[in-house]
């Protein structure tokens, strides 16, 4: 089971529609994929058509059991099924947002979410996770899990900026890991008619050729149509210019995961 982050330290830049686009494509391909929302607006959450308001059994319940100490407790029980073949979610509640104050005072609860998903890890061939835009226990278990990092990031002055504030983080969380994930900084929402976006491409280019994809995810209303029907856009509209670029990404990240593109690994 492989395990990928998509995280940002600044809102709207395209995370949830990063990891559901990913997400349906990788069940479309035939692989079992889990997505795991942890970001209290639970947009993840709302986009299947839940509400983090009232949802029983969520992400939530893993923090409560490993603050109760709970042994051989899992995920499963939270796990839902979507209607799409091979595509499943462990949603978020809003009382995640509590989490920070409740679990301050506890030790390893930074590595909540990992130590449960290796309890499913048979069971699932990819899991993504929607992580939070703030720094606290949420990001921390997010980064902690992973062994892809997805960064979406707009092609905007704003949002260049706020990058160099995620790196930060990602220099102060992967300091004492002899093993950082791979990085992958995403263009998203690209509008290649406005000067303000070549040039922040640009500037990409020029901080991150390291970890910059060599492409970008381009603007396209079919996004917005396939959140609101709670598709996932692969599976809604697979003409759609967003489709295209995401499979060309996601192409790119399984050659870095060494996994033969477009074949199941073996469950």
């Amino acid at each position: 089971m492989k395990v990928w982050t998509v995280s940002n330290q600044k809102g709207g830049v395209g995370k949830t529609t990063t990891v559901v686009t990913l997400g349906g494509l990788l069940s479309s391909w035939g692989f079992r994929t889990l997505l795991v929302d942890l970001d209290p607006h639970g947009a993840l959450t709302s986009y299947f058509k839940m509400n983090p308001d009232e949802v029983k059994a969520s992400v939530y319940n893993l923090f409560h059991d490993a603050s109760l100490k709970k042994k051989n407790a899992g995920p499963e029980p939270y796990i839902v099924k979507t209607k799409f073949d091979g595509l499943f979610v462990l949603p978020a509640a809003t009382a995640i947002a509590t989490l920070d104050r409740q679990v301050a005072s506890m030790g390893g609860m930074g590595l909540v979410v990992n130590n449960a998903l290796v309890k499913v890890a048979d069971r699932y061939d990819y899991v993504i996770i929607d992580s939070p835009p703030m720094l606290g226990v949420l990001m921390i278990n997010a980064l902690a899990a992973c062994q892809q990092l997805i960064m979406p990031v707009l092609a905007e002055f704003l949002a260049v900026k706020g990058l160099e504030r995620m790196m930060h983080t990602l220099d102060m969380v992967y300091k004492s890991r002899t093993h950082a994930p791979r990085y992958t900084i995403v263009p998203t929402m690209f509008d290649k008619r406005t000067r303000a976006a070549q040039e922040s491409l640009r500037v990409l280019k020029q901080q991150y050729p390291d970890y910059l994809w060599n492409s970008i995810i381009p603007i396209d209303t079919k996004i917005r149509d396939a959140s609101t029907q709670g598709i996932p856009l692969s599976i809604y509209w697979p003409e759609s210019k967003a489709v295209e670029a995401y499979s060309a990404l996601l192409d790119c990240l399984l050659l870095h995961d060494n996994q033969p593109v477009k074949e199941a690994a073996t469950v």
